[in-house]
């Protein structure tokens, strides 16, 4: 089997067994993306010193006896938002073109004690702000599924890179659905876990309260593997929970039988296009016929999560991006006069639209005059969805539905209206606003070839039965192929 096309797990396996070598693998993926990534637009920075030196290292380590794990020598990409000490990390905003940082993330460093070779930081939108990669400062990622179409976001480069094999996995951050929605539309696993479980440490902020680190990859053995070695406590996060339940592997069995999957109607009305629908409702005909009690329930709430979404999100970006002045670190414009117009001309130059769309928005909401009728009252209504699942929970094991309300659109259709590229969140954002692990896992094609996504929602550190449930699906539909 060619490097490229194997699996995470199935790579170190072959280089701890002494068939190919680190320095092999990452060769091999750096010349994939040398070859192909002019027609994608994955990445903004590959490291290619870096990466073959850390192989050589690694590879030696491995030889040693020191490094054993599943992951060992295995080249993987990072979203670019990811703070790497030594490493370019842009955020994929003019307003970060320069900054190299002078400490690594805390869910970054796991990977490399487990063995990890990075490759690079991969393309995303703006601070994370878009569900396309198109509002990156460096120009759109294409979908490597059809390159007329985005591959979702805002971490697209990340699963545009494992569906291109230009990574063998890759790390994103969900904010309200940026790891599920573009593993949904380049057909891809990704892994939303409960909030919490991946130190945020490192990770440039968009919405504190809701961004969570989690990995892309090539099947749910991979997703699990990677998540095992994401998760720990950080005393450098507040945020941080000490679980002692994250050995996620354990949860790749086919069991399923008696695993109670609630499909609520509100995922599956208006909006939702039919190719999408069928194929959703068919990934749940599978489980059911593997030992699965699945039922349809009323899950309330559902059309109140976009405004309570962005009007939290947007209040927590306009506070997380006060900090890029062009004083400390970053773009500084190069005429002003005094102080104030440099603040101003700095961030009016260095922030894309998008971004200013967002900030200007969480101003506003967060003013004295409008904080109570729209950011207070947005709290309210993320406590009553975490409530409203809750009730959920208490009835199913999963909650099983779309992803998106159809597959990846072509490019430009997003960005020309900015509300429709809001409302392709519906599915998704209620998980974050609760705080809940989920699961994108690919569940067939649409009429034009394009990759549809099952989501599985789990109650909080749930995440084996989610793993447990999209593993046994994934085993299934690949014995049928």
């Amino acid at each position: 089997m060619n490097i490229t096309d194997m699996t995470a797990v199935q790579l170190s396996a072959a280089i701890r067994a002494g068939e190919t070598t680190a320095v092999e693998a990452a060769e091999a993926v750096l010349a994939k993306i040398e070859e192909e990534d002019k027609k994608y637009n994955c990445y903004v920075t590959v490291d290619r010193e870096g990466a073959l030196a850390q192989a050589k290292k690694v590879q030696a380590q491995i030889e040693a006896g020191e490094l054993t794990g599943p992951l060992a020598g295995v080249p993987v990409a990072l979203k670019d938002n990811l703070c790497t000490e030594g490493l370019l990390t842009t955020c994929s905003s003019k307003i970060l073109h320069n900054f190299v940082p002078t400490y690594t993330a805390e869910a970054v460093k796991n990977l490399v004690r487990a063995g990890a070779v990075i490759l690079g930081k991969t393309n995303m939108d703006e601070f994370a702000m878009g569900s396309t990669t198109e509002t990156s400062a460096y120009g759109p990622t294409k979908n490597p599924r059809n390159t007329d179409h985005v591959p979702g976001g805002s971490s697209g480069g990340s699963a545009a890179a494992v569906a291109a094999g230009e990574c063998v996995y890759a790390i994103g951050s969900d904010t309200g659905g940026s790891i599920r929605q573009p593993a949904s539309y380049c057909g891809v696993v990704g892994m939303k876990p409960t909030y919490g479980t991946v130190s945020r440490y490192g990770l440039i902020a968009y919405g504190s309260s809701l961004d969570q680190i989690g990995p892309l990859a090539k099947d749910v053995t991979d997703c699990a593997t990677v998540l095992e070695a994401l998760a720990s406590h950080d005393r450098k996060d507040s945020t941080s929970i000490a679980r002692d339940d994250t050995n996620f592997t354990a949860a790749l069995t086919e069991d399923v039988k008696g695993l109670r999957i609630g499909i609520p109607n509100d995922y599956l009305g208006e909006g939702l296009d039919d190719e999408v629908k069928e194929a959703v409702l068919q990934a749940a005909k599978v489980l059911e016929e593997k030992g699965a009690v699945v039922e349809r329930f009323d899950l309330s709430l559902v059309e109140y999560a976009i405004p309570a979404y962005y009007t939290i999100a947007a209040a927590e970006a306009s506070s997380n991006l006060e900090r890029f002045d062009g004083i400390k670190y970053g773009y500084r414009t190069e005429e002003y006069a005094g102080l104030h117009n440099m603040y101003k001309k700095s961030r009016s130059e260095g922030f894309g639209e998008e971004v200013k769309r967002r900030i200007m928005l969480g101003s506003f909401v967060l003013s004295s005059g409008y904080y109570d009728a729209y950011y207070l009252k947005a709290l309210k209504v993320k406590a009553l969805i975490k409530k409203a699942f809750d009730e959920a929970f208490a009835k199913y094991d999963i909650i099983l539905g779309p992803v998106a309300p159809t597959t990846a659109p072509k490019l430009g259709e997003s960005l020309a209206d900015p509300i429709r590229m809001y409302l392709g969140d519906i599915y998704t954002i209620a998980v974050n606003l609760a705080g809940l692990p989920g699961i994108s896992v690919p569940c067939g094609q649409d009429s034009k070839g394009l990759p549809v996504g099952l989501q599985l929602i789990g109650d909080c550190f749930q995440e084996k039965k989610l793993i447990r449930a999209a593993y046994s699906y994934e085993q299934e539909v690949c014995r049928h192929e």
